[in-house]
């Protein structure tokens, strides 16, 4: 449009504005000051055969934009800018704004998930999406999509960036997706603010480079000790830890872990493939103590979940939990996932279970087909016995660091 018949307000005026009435910004678009003070944005337009009002003039329809300063002027310049294009096309905005209510970030996480199951190679890959979006991304889940800024973004991703790079990573990749799902959508406009080139990049700081699979771990002599002080710590987030430790699983499996998987009377606990990262299901053998954490844990069950969020019962604890957990009591930089290495190196060092008992119990696959069929149908109660070495390791009751030639030939 030719000379100043849009963009007539400024964002000094629009702040400044104190005097109830309407001013208009051009294209349609009016700031809307009330009597009290509060300040809206309203659209407005002459829909075709809209008919006309009793006096002869043309009638005119109007839609609120949302509340200043909630939608700034950018914002709402943009919202009328898309009405205008739908009014192009024959197209009335409240009937279009009905037809396609904008979403929250976590319902359209659900929408953009749905659309997606096609192409998911197994429940695992989908359930691992959702973790990532809807746990990780929690802080801007009841948030509007249209309203999803990039500094909404440096909230979620800046706690992680650092301490779980790759995870920090295929977050912020799984948020571009979802917004630009959103953007196709017709609930947002504009750049996604989950970019990273030209946008993120350039905000957040350069992360040094760690070797693939590289987790810092506790030496296994301080193990005992550390348990010590764990015990005493109280709540689910101590629990959840204890237990994820004993049982040399990923803190994933142990957070996603629900009671139907659990066989008490046979001290076993069986999580699902679709929980594992090699997607196959996986026994874990109990020693005394991760029952004991069970007991204590059933003492009040809130759903089904083993390790529920204390802040909501149905989602499951956030492993972000277990890890500040672990780095307020050592002061290191150490990890959950490390204590998985711990756990190995025991086993290589302190006693004589063969390699691939000690392999299966972290659920790695060793050798051929045939002789991985061989272990699974064989090395369940010899698993039993080291997890049951490894859980009194870990209470403290074996004095010396020696090497267990009892169990050698279990």
């Amino acid at each position: 449009m030719a000379g100043r018949t849009i963009h007539k307000l400024s964002d000094t005026a629009v702040r400044a504005e104190k005097r109830a009435g309407r001013y208009g910004d051009g294209g349609g678009l009016y700031l809307n000051v009330a009597a009290g003070g509060s300040k809206s944005w309203v659209f407005m337009w002459t829909p075709i055969n809209g008919g006309r009002t009793p006096s002869g003039s043309k009638l005119k329809k109007e839609m609120g934009l949302g509340a200043y300063p909630a939608v700034t002027l950018a914002k709402a310049r943009t919202k009328a800018a898309e009405c205008r294009a739908l009014i192009a096309s024959s197209k009335d905005p409240m009937v279009e704004r009905d037809r396609t209510p904008e979403k929250t970030f976590g319902e359209c996480v659900t929408d953009f998930l749905k659309s997606m199951e096609p192409e998911w190679r197994n429940e695992k890959h989908r359930w691992q999406w959702e973790q990532t979006l809807n746990v990780r991304g929690l802080l801007i889940r009841d948030k509007r999509v249209s309203e999803i800024n990039t500094e909404d973004v440096l909230l979620v991703l800046k706690p992680i960036w650092n301490e779980m790079p790759e995870t920090a990573s295929r977050l912020r990749g799984r948020i571009e997706r979802v917004l630009n799902f959103a953007k196709v959508k017709g609930w947002r406009s504009g750049e996604n603010p989950a970019a990273w080139r030209d946008n993120l990049r350039n905000l957040l700081p350069k992360r040094k480079k760690l070797s693939r699979g590289h987790h810092p771990a506790m030496p296994y002599a301080d193990v005992p000790a550390f348990m010590a002080r764990l015990r005493d710590v109280d709540g689910v987030v101590a629990r959840a830890l204890e237990f994820t430790i004993l049982c040399a699983v990923r803190s994933g499996e142990s957070m996603g872990g629900r009671w139907q998987e659990v066989a008490e009377d046979k001290k076993l606990w069986t999580v699902p493939g679709v929980r594992m990262k090699a997607g196959e299901e996986h026994a874990v053998p109990l020693s005394d103590r991760a029952l004991e954490i069970l007991g204590l844990q059933k003492e009040a069950v809130l759903s089904d979940l083993i390790f529920p969020s204390p802040s909501e019962p149905r989602r499951p604890l956030s492993n972000m939990a277990m890890l500040m957990l672990l780095r307020r009591m050592t002061g290191e930089r150490l990890t959950v996932h490390g204590f998985r290495s711990s756990f190995r190196d025991w086993c290589g060092d302190v006693t004589t279970f063969p390699r691939e008992v000690a392999e299966a119990a972290l659920a790695h696959k060793v050798g051929n087909d045939v002789e991985q069929a061989y272990r699974r149908s064989t090395a369940l109660e010899k698993r039993r016995k080291l997890m049951d070495a490894w859980g009194r390791f870990c209470l403290g009751q074996v004095g010396k660091v020696v090497p267990l030639k009892a169990v050698s030939n279990g």
